[in-house]
C-alpha cells in the first residue's frame, strides 16, 4: 500500500526543516544554492540515499539523518553548533585517515566551502526540498530600472539580473543580422537576399513598427513546413531515432512515418501535453488512429538484436531499461539509470522505484531477439501518402466493379484480379514499429545487482515517491504515466522542456546540465526566470507567450525570439568576456556554431542543390568510401539488410540532412564530426567542440566542394562583376555585404586561382568534375573553377557556420 505522500516525505527528510534559521537575513547561506552542491559533490555518496553502501549509517542527504546521534556519540551535524559538528571536524582533520572527504576520492573541500558549511550549521542546519522537486510557482516580474527594455516577462528576469551585476543590455542586432538569426532558429535554413531586403525595408520603414516587422517574420517562419523539420532534429535525437537496430548485425528498420510524425506534429503546434501522451501512449487512447499507434513508435527507437548465441531475455530487459532511462531523461531530466543496480546515490530514487517505472514499459508483445526482416513485432501498417492514394484507388476500382451485375463471369474474374492484386500491393506498404499492451501483462522483479536474470521483490507499477503520485483511481498503465508527466502538480516536465528550448535558442539551458535536474545538476543560472517559464508553458499569458493554448511550443518560442534578450548584438567587449565569458547573464545575443544537419544544409541551400521535399524515406549522401564494409562486412552479410552503402542518386542526394540515413555503427561520419550523436541512446545536449577535422570536411569533402561549384556557376549567371559575385556570395551566407577589405581579400583570392586555372586546365577539369550534379558546360572552365576556390573559401568562413 502506498503511504500518503506527506509521510513519506517526512520519513524521508525530504521535507524543508519546518522552524527557521537562526538570523535569517540577506546574507543567510541558501541551503540548495551554497549547502547541496557541497554535500552532493563530496558527501552523497557514500553518505546518501544507496543505503547498500552508505558508510557509519551516516545519512546527509536528509535533515533527519544529518542530526541524528552517530554509532560513536557526538553528532556529524549539531545544528547551530558548528564547533560541535563532527562534519567539519574531519574535513579540517589534518591525519589523511581521519579527513573527509577522503584523499583517495581526489576531492578537497576548499577553505571558502568550509566556512560556507561552518555559517550554516551556525545558522541552524536548515535543509530544504531539492529546488527541482517542488512544483514551480510563477514568480512576480522582478522591477527594473530600464523600463523600456523588456519586450516580454522573460526580459524582467534577464535585466533585473544583470541591473545587479552592474551590467547593462547589448545594444540591438542590426536587422541583417537579426533575420539571419531568426531565419536560422526557425528553420535551419539560411534567408534569401530577397527575405533579408524585405525585412531590412520593413525595418528601416519606422522605428516604432519594428518590433511589428520582427512579429511576421517569425510568424512567417513559424508558418513554414521546415519549421517542423529544424523542430523535429533535435527530437530525432533524444529519441534515439536510427535506421537501422544496431548491435552487432545493425540491419535496417524503417521508422520514416514516425518520423514524419514527429515533423507533422511540430507544424500543426501540437500541444505539447497531447504531443507527450500520444508518444507514450498512443496506443492506448479510446480508438487510437494509424497516426496515435505511430506516435507510440518513440519507445521503440531503441536498439534491437537478433544475434544467434544472444539472450532473449537479457535483451529484452535491455529494452525495457532502455524505455525507462530515456523517458527520464527526456521529460523529468533524471539520471535514473544509476538506480538500475542499487539505489540512487544523489537522488531519492530506490532500485525498487526504478522497476515499478520498468513495469510500465513491460507489457508490450515483444521478443527479446527479433527485427533479422526489418521492423520488430508489434508493427502496424503504416502507408505513406502515396501509398494511401494507391490503395484509395483500388477501394474505388473495387467499388465500381461491385456496382456492375456481380453475378457476371467476367466481372467476378475481375473483382477475384484486383482483390489479389491488392492483397499483394497491402504486403509491400510501410509499417511502422508501435507500442501495444498483451492481455495479460507480464510480471515485473527488481533485478539483483541489475542483472536480467537473478530476479528479486516482485514490484507492480508506480512512481518514485518524492514526486506526486498518479491520479487516484486511475489505472497504472503507459496512458496514465503519460497524462502524469504533464499533470499540473509535476514539478519536472515543464521545466525540463522549457530549459531545452531556451538552449536550442540561446545554446546553454539555463540549468546547463539540460539532461540532469537531480542533486548533481548544476544550478540554474536564473532560477525565478526558470519557473516563471515553467509555469508560462502551461499556463499562457499576455505578459509572456500570449493569452493562447496550453503547452504550445510555437506560442513559447514565438516568446524567445521576441525577448529583447534574444535580439541584442552578439558582439561582446573586452570586459564583459572577462566578467562572463559563457554568456551565462545574458548581457549579449547568441552566437554559437550550427548544427551539424544546418552547416550542410546551409551549403546545399546557397547553391541551389537543396532538395526541399518534405518527409519521406531515409536518403544516402556522400561518405567516404569503405565504411560500412571496414567496419561491419561478415561473410553472410548479404542475408541482412542496410549491410552495403549504395550513393542516392539525383534529388534524393541533396535532401535536407534530417532525412540521412542513420546506420548505428556507423553513423553519418560528416555529421559525427560536428558532434552528432550515434544515436544509440538518448541524447539531450550535443557537445560543441572545434577541431581540424571540421575545417578539413568543409574543404575538401565532395558535399562542399560540390556545392562550392555549383555557387559559383549561380555566381557567374547571377551576378556580372567580380566585385558583385563576391558580394552576392556574401550574401548567400552570411545575409550580409562584405568590407572593403573582404572584398579585396576574395579579390586576390580569385585572381589568382583564375591564373592558376588557365594554366592547368586539367585540374580545372578535375576540380569541375567532383559531384553527380550536372555542370553548367556554357560557363568558361578556368572562370567555374576559380570561382569554385572562392565559394568554398566563403563557405568556410567561421562566420558562415555560426549563428550570430
Amino acid at each position: 500500500m502506498r503511504m500518503p505522500r506527506l509521510i513519506v516525505l517526512i520519513g524521508l527528510g525530504l521535507l524543508s526543516d519546518p522552524s527557521p534559521p537562526q538570523g535569517r537575513g540577506e546574507n543567510v547561506v541558501d541551503f540548495n544554492k551554497d549547502i547541496r552542491p557541497i554535500l552532493s559533490d563530496n558527501c552523497f555518496q557514500c553518505h546518501g540515499p544507496d543505503e547498500e553502501v552508505r558508510k557509519a549509517k551516516l545519512r546527509l542527504d536528509t535533515r533527519q539523518g544529518a542530526v541524528a546521534p552517530l554509532r560513536r556519540g557526538g553528532f556529524a551535524v549539531a545544528a547551530g553548533k558548528p564547533d560541535a559538528s563532527k562534519l567539519l571536524e574531519r574535513v579540517l582533520a589534518a591525519d589523511p585517515g581521519e579527513r573527509m572527504p577522503p584523499p583517495r576520492t581526489n576531492k578537497k573541500l576548499t577553505p571558502q566551502q568550509i566556512e560556507l558549511l561552518r555559517r550554516w550549521i551556525a545558522e541552524g542546519a536548515s535543509y530544504a526540498d531539492h529546488w527541482a522537486f517542488v512544483a514551480p510557482r510563477r514568480p512576480p516580474l522582478p522591477a527594473v530600472s530600464l523600463k523600456d527594455w523588456p519586450r516580454n516577462g522573460l526580459d524582467h528576469f534577464i535585466l533585473a539580473r544583470l541591473e545587479k551585476e552592474g551590467l547593462k543590455p547589448s545594444p540591438p542586432a542590426d536587422p541583417v543580422t537579426l533575420i539571419r538569426r531568426l531565419t536560422l532558429d526557425l528553420t535551419g535554413l539560411p534567408p534569401t537576399p530577397a527575405e533579408v531586403d524585405e525585412f531590412v525595408a520593413a525595418w528601416d520603414a519606422g522605428r516604432a513598427k519594428r518590433q511589428a516587422v520582427v512579429a511576421d517574420a517569425v510568424e512567417r517562419l513559424l508558418s513554414s513546413p521546415h519549421y517542423g523539420e529544424r523542430m523535429a532534429v533535435d527530437w530525432l535525437d533524444a529519441a534515439r531515432f536510427a535506421d537501422t537496430h544496431g548491435y552487432h548485425i545493425d540491419s535496417g528498420r524503417d521508422m520514416t512515418r514516425w518520423r514524419e510524425w514527429v515533423i507533422d506534429a511540430f507544424n500543426a503546434n501540437m500541444p505539447f501535453d497531447r504531443f507527450t501522451i500520444e508518444q507514450l501512449a498512443g496506443d492506448l487512447l479510446p480508438d487510437a488512429s494509424v497516426a496515435q499507434k505511430v506516435a507510440s513508435g518513440f519507445n521503440r527507437n531503441h536498439m534491437i538484436n537478433f544475434e544467434g548465441g544472444a539472450i532473449p531475455e537479457e535483451y529484452l530487459n535491455a529494452y525495457i531499461v532502455d524505455r525507462v532511462n530515456t523517458t527520464s531523461t527526456v521529460w523529468l531530466g533524471l539520471t535514473i539509470t544509476c538506480a538500475q543496480c542499487h539505489d540512487h546515490k544523489y537522488d531519492p530514487i530506490s532500485q525498487r522505484e526504478f522497476y515499478q517505472l520498468y513495469a510500465f514499459f513491460n507489457n508490450v508483445p515483444e521478443k527479446g531477439l527479433d527485427g533479422s526482416k526489418g521492423n520488430a513485432a508489434p508493427v502496424v501498417p503504416a502507408p505513406t501518402k502515396e501509398q494511401q492514394r494507391r490503395l484509395s484507388e483500388f477501394e474505388g476500382a473495387l467499388k465500381k466493379l461491385q456496382s456492375k451485375q456481380p453475378g457476371d463471369d467476367k466481372t467476378k474474374a475481375e473483382i477475384a484480379a484486383l482483390r489479389q492484386a491488392k492483397a499483394a500491393f497491402e504486403k509491400s506498404l510501410a509499417t511502422a514499429m508501435v507500442m501495444q499492451e498483451m492481455p495479460a501483462p507480464r510480471d515485473t522483479f527488481v533485478r539483483i545487482r541489475g542483472e536480467y536474470n537473478k530476479k528479486g521483490d516482485k514490484v507492480t507499477a508506480g512512481t518514485p515517491a518524492f514526486l506526486p503520485p498518479l491520479a487516484k483511481g486511475a489505472a497504472a498503465n503507459r496512458l496514465t504515466f503519460a497524462k502524469w508527466l504533464v499533470a499540473p502538480e509535476q514539478p519536472l516536465t515543464s521545466r525540463v522542456i522549457v530549459n531545452r528550448y531556451w538552449q536550442m535558442i540561446f545554446g546553454t539551458g539555463i540549468v546547463k546540465s539540460v539532461e540532469d535536474f537531480g542533486s548533481q545538476s548544476d544550478a540554474p543560472s536564473h532560477p525565478e526566470l526558470l519557473d516563471w517559464l515553467a509555469v508560462e508553458f502551461q499556463q499562457p499569458t499576455p505578459a509572456g507567450s500570449g493569452a493562447g493554448q496550453p503547452w504550445s511550443v510555437k506560442d513559447f518560442i514565438r516568446m524567445l525570439v521576441t525577448s529583447a534578450a534574444y535580439q541584442q548584438s552578439s558582439v561582446v567587449t573586452k570586459e564583459l568576456l572577462a566578467k562572463d565569458p559563457d554568456n551565462r547573464l545574458y548581457a549579449r545575443g547568441p552566437r554559437f556554431r550550427l548544427q551539424a544537419e544546418f552547416i550542410r544544409d546551409q551549403a546545399l541551400a546557397v547553391s541551389g542543390l537543396l532538395n526541399r521535399e518534405i518527409g519521406g524515406h531515409s536518403v544516402s549522401p556522400y561518405q567516404p568510401a569503405g565504411l560500412w564494409k571496414e567496419l561491419s562486412e561478415r561473410s553472410d552479410s548479404k542475408n541482412w539488410t542496410a549491410q552495403f552503402f549504395v550513393l542516392s542518386k539525383g534529388k534524393d542526394l541533396y535532401r535536407r540532412t534530417m532525412y540521412t540515413f542513420w546506420k548505428r555503427t556507423s553513423p553519418p561520419p560528416q555529421l559525427v564530426t560536428f558532434d552528432a550523436p550515434d544515436r544509440e541512446t538518448c541524447t539531450v545536449r550535443r557537445s560543441r567542440t572545434n577541431t581540424p577535422l571540421q575545417a578539413l570536411i568543409l574543404m575538401n569533402d565532395p558535399t562542399y566542394v560540390e556545392a562550392s561549384r555549383k555557387l559559383a556557376e549561380r555566381l557567374l549567371r547571377e551576378a556580372r562583376s567580380t566585385e558583385e559575385r563576391i558580394t552576392l556570395a556574401f550574401r548567400l551566407t552570411t545575409a550580409r555585404t562584405p568590407s572593403e577589405r573582404e572584398l579585396a581579400v576574395l579579390r586576390g583570392v580569385f585572381d589568382k586561382q583564375l591564373a592558376r586555372y588557365r594554366a592547368d586546365p586539367q585540374a580545372a577539369a578535375k576540380l569541375l568534375a567532383v559531384g553527380q550534379a550536372p555542370r553548367d558546360e556554357r560557363l568558361d572552365a578556368a572562370e567555374t573553377a576559380a570561382w569554385t576556390i572562392v565559394a568554398n573559401v566563403v563557405l568556410n568562413l567561421d562566420e558562415t557556420v555560426t549563428k550570430n
